[in-house]
């Protein structure tokens, strides 16, 4: 009955071991099969839910549950708080994810999930690129250069072989001139190089919006310029509010959430009437040859993310984790010999005689 508890120092360990291209390239076939299994019911997730607030700094918390048919039940909780970087030198999105049994209820692993939420997001926009993008697609336009925008990089270029080229632009000088430094370490074939945004979008073949576009700041760019075919993995949508994509490209578009019901209430589609927006992802994963066609089209993934990727991510690290021997055992519930008596402890006399001297 323990408790297997990863940290950051496991998952530098693993990620070490088992090396990043290694880790996308898994997580996304993972993903691709998950997608698939929630649209034949055999994993369910409700929307995620949580506290949003102003004060003392925007942002939120919220969980994000996941279960699978005679399997585990996953829960991811996150915190989002755009103004980290800037005032505390922090991620933006700080989480943590655990895994339970479903014959027990037993806590079966605990996870740091900062690097995991970013792995699987980059892993989800590698997906819907591969399935609605031109195959021979050669140009990315990154807009945003935090985080997510490594992740996107690092999945797209594992998705797409011949991608020759990465434009990147972000409203923030040293945010974009660090990056060429933090995707130097992933060796991309794509050679990337700033851009203004009037440059980036005619050239761009896909785009990631992956922002912190302050609530109802967006869009992030003009829309008129980019290709007929263009598609967009729209990630930095998740708050109230918060959107990136020009309402008359996304009309224009055929736009796929990740997850129908949140993405309307914190997704691109939070711009859409519900007859604007078009088949979710888990339709396309059954069939991805049935949509063949929207690669001439213009496309719009709305990432809002997803806890079927979550346990996803955290099935994998589990897995890897118990491979190698990483992470902390305990034994963090309490389990007595005769389960009907909670007060069951390894000397209850001092500790009845302490509770009966005040």
């Amino acid at each position: 009955m323990d408790t297997l508890i990863i940290d950051r120092h496991d998952i530098r360990r693993l990620v070490d071991s088992v090396g990043l291209d290694t880790l996308m390239r898994e997580l996304i076939t993972r993903l691709k099969t998950s997608f698939a299994s929630f649209q034949s019911g055999d994993i369910s997730t409700p929307a995620r839910s949580g506290f949003s607030y102003h004060r003392p700094q925007l942002g939120l918390v919220e969980w994000m549950p996941a279960m699978q048919t005679g399997g585990p039940v996953c829960v991811k909780i996150v915190g989002y708080h755009p103004s980290n970087p800037s005032t505390l030198n922090l991620p933006t999105i700080l989480s943590t994810t655990s895994l339970y049994d479903t014959r027990t209820g037993h806590l079966l692993g605990l996870a740091d999930a900062t690097f995991l939420t970013a792995l699987r997001t980059g892993a989800a926009s590698a997906v819907a690129t591969s399935w609605l993008a031109q195959e021979d697609s050669k140009v990315l336009g990154l807009i945003g250069c935090g985080a997510q925008a490594v992740t996107q990089a690092h999945a797209i270029s594992l998705a797409l072989p011949k991608l020759q080229e990465i434009l990147f632009f972000d409203t923030d000088s040293s945010t974009m001139t660090s990056l060429p430094a933090r995707l130097a370490p992933l060796r991309l074939k794509a050679s990337a190089k700033a851009a203004a945004l009037d440059q980036l979008m005619p050239k761009a073949d896909i785009l990631c919006t992956a922002t912190s576009v302050d609530v109802a700041g967006g869009p992030v760019f003009t829309e008129g310029t980019e290709k007929s075919s263009l598609h967009i993995n729209a990630v930095g949508s998740d708050f109230p509010g918060k959107t990136e994509v020009p309402l008359a490209l996304l009309r224009r578009a055929r736009v796929c959430p990740d997850f129908r019901d949140q993405a309307i209430a914190e997704g691109e589609c939070q711009q859409l009437r519900p007859d604007e927006i078009g088949v979710d992802l888990a339709t396309i994963a059954r069939n991805p040859e049935d949509f063949a066609h929207y690669r001439d089209e213009q496309t719009v993934f709305d990432s809002t993310g997803w806890a079927v990727e979550d346990l996803a991510a955290m099935e994998m690290v589990m897995g890897y984790a118990e491979e190698l021997q990483l992470g902390q055992r305990v034994e963090l519930e309490s389990v007595f010999e005769d389960p009907m008596n909670p007060y069951e402890f390894d000397a209850p006399a001092p500790l009845i005689a302490r509770a009966s001297s005040f």
